[in-house]
């Protein structure tokens, strides 16, 4: 069974609550936002919800455990109803990864806390494996979304984030051609090869912004955490 998925199977648990998390929420950034500026499409829809049901696509999530890449139901939006569509679209789009990143900040800022507190260590050792594992999946995990959305390529966010960004006529020429995008696309996801020199060495910077939220966290909390310690402990 193991050969057939892409993550260990005694981390199943983690895997899906941090899916459901990061899923939901991305998904939820999207409507919110599209609301908040004038667009009740997804609201009228139920989007403007926090329940992981209406957001989960079930080949979607299927396919991330498997193959280690996957999506959730799109958020319909309509930036005709946007007051000004070319920056709030961008917004609106930028708002999904952006929450994955602040999710895995969050998550960061909590080890911290419970290092904090003292209740990190505090438990068997068998509540704190589950910690380490649920926590450096959630950091790690909405780390990679938030990198990967960004990815210019359709149907990604950052290829919706470069059509608003460039001239009309440019434009109108990338959606003529997004299938071939997104064909590119799936090619660079699913043969190993060519995912090693192209979405792998981009995807390799979530190491870099871990690092990054590590050092800003290491200003505002005084007890020492030993991150490399936590990796030892997660690859145990």
């Amino acid at each position: 069974m193991q050969n057939f998925v892409w993550f260990p199977l005694e981390d199943f648990p983690f895997i899906i609550l941090t899916l459901v998390i990061a899923f939901t929420v991305h998904e939820f950034a999207h409507a919110y936002t599209a609301y908040k500026f004038g667009d009740m499409t997804a609201y009228n829809e139920g989007r403007v919800t926090l329940n992981p049901r209406v957001h989960l696509d079930f080949l979607g999530t299927l396919l991330i455990i498997i193959a280690g890449f996957g999506w959730a139901k799109p958020v319909p939006v309509n930036p005709n109803r946007f007051k000004h569509p070319k920056v709030m679209s961008i917004i609106v789009t930028a708002a999904g990864p952006i929450s994955n990143l602040l999710i895995a900040a969050i998550g960061v800022i909590l080890v911290y806390g419970l290092n904090e507190t003292g209740l990190l260590h505090a438990g068997s050792e068998g509540v704190y494996s589950a910690l380490v594992h649920f926590f450096f999946y959630l950091i790690t995990m909405n780390i990679l979304l938030f990198i990967f959305n960004l990815i210019p390529l359709p149907p990604l966010d950052g290829y919706r984030i470069i059509t608003n960004l460039v001239p009309y006529q440019l434009r109108y020429k990338m959606e003529q051609n997004v299938q071939w995008g997104m064909f590119v696309f799936l090619l660079l996801v699913f043969i190993p090869p060519l995912r090693a020199v192209t979405l792998d060495p981009v995807l390799g910077f979530q190491w870099d912004i871990f690092s990054f939220i590590i050092s800003m966290c290491d200003r505002v909390f005084s007890k020492e955490l030993d991150w490399n310690q936590i990796v030892i402990d997660f690859l145990r």
